[in-house]
């Protein structure tokens, strides 16, 4: 069977993707261990991978059969330079999607050329396709975002799983909205003390940070999922659900209404345990203009 977009689809204005050209070159050492750093040759990092996935109820894992380019006069909203395909796919797996999925899918996708000014050829290629079910029809996908059709690989696939996982589980843990109170109480020695931030989460769950500094010892931190404060609690792993809604939602300071119940220099130490939290996260590596919607 053979897909044809249609009329619908091609003058809809959907969300198309530009199809992100490889990296041109390695990153340095440091950088490329940050947990925030592309997965392997993917070119892709942790939280833009992970804005894909949270955003996208279908994923599959598919092979190209055949592109068609669309006319200029039938794809609004092309941007200079760009050529829009129409795509179909043989789906080969369903790596989420609670409705299922036909065998093909189409979809279309903003291509822009290489280098040398030329078009990707992506015949028989091997994808993942993040995109949602498109109210044109059966099999007809509308992607999420400019970068919603990655190349295949292993690592890529396994990390995918991964967070589509992490997401759907019950104990995923909540998308970080702001900062609530935050205290911090001197301990007996000089330079012992305890930060506690409250985060406001998305769906209201608990979520809370810790400080704990004593002399001579470096500090430690730790990220609470419920009211209490125990023992269990620890710092998340690197590219990890948790690490990412973190350091991708964490402000980059406590704001003031946050210390208001403090004295000045107990405000500052909270400040100062905060500012170390962010750096123990790293950085985002968020490389979208805008969150996905």
């Amino acid at each position: 069977m053979r897909f044809a977009p249609s009329a619908a689809l091609l003058m809809a204005a959907p969300v198309v993707a530009q199809y992100p050209e490889a990296p041109s070159q390695r990153l340095p050492v440091a950088q490329a261990n940050a947990p925030g750093a592309p997965l392997g040759d993917s070119g892709i990092g942790y939280a833009d991978l992970a804005d894909l996935v949270i955003a996208a109820p279908v994923i599959v894992d598919a092979t190209i059969r055949s592109t068609a380019k669309i006319k200029p006069a039938e794809a609004p909203g092309l941007r200079p330079g760009l050529t829009r395909y129409y795509v179909e796919a043989d789906v080969g797996t369903l790596v989420r999607g609670a409705d299922g999925i036909p065998a093909q899918v189409g979809y279309l996708i903003d291509v822009a050329p290489d280098s040398s000014g030329r078009l990707p050829k992506f015949k028989k290629r091997r994808v993942l396709v993040f995109g949602r079910h498109a109210p044109t029809g059966a099999g007809q996908l509308q992607l999420v975002a400019p970068d919603a059709q990655r190349d295949w690989t292993p690592e890529l696939d396994a990390e995918v799983r991964r967070i589509a996982r992490a997401s759907l589980a019950q104990d995923a843990p909540p998308r970080i909205t702001g900062i609530g109170n935050a205290f911090h109480v001197p301990g007996a020695l000089p330079g012992e003390g305890e930060t506690q931030v409250f985060l406001t989460t998305a769906n209201g769950a608990p979520v809370s940070l810790s400080v704990l500094r004593r002399p001579g010892e470096r500090p430690r931190w730790a990220v609470a999922l419920s009211d209490i404060v125990d023992e269990a609690a620890a710092p998340p792993p690197p590219r990890s659900l948790l690490w990412y809604r973190l350091a991708c939602g964490l402000p980059a300071a406590l704001p003031a209404t946050s210390t208001t119940a403090l004295a000045p220099d107990d405000a500052a130490k909270a400040q100062a345990d905060y500012a170390f939290v962010l750096a123990q996260l790293g950085p985002c590596g968020r490389t979208r203009a805008e969150p996905i919607s």
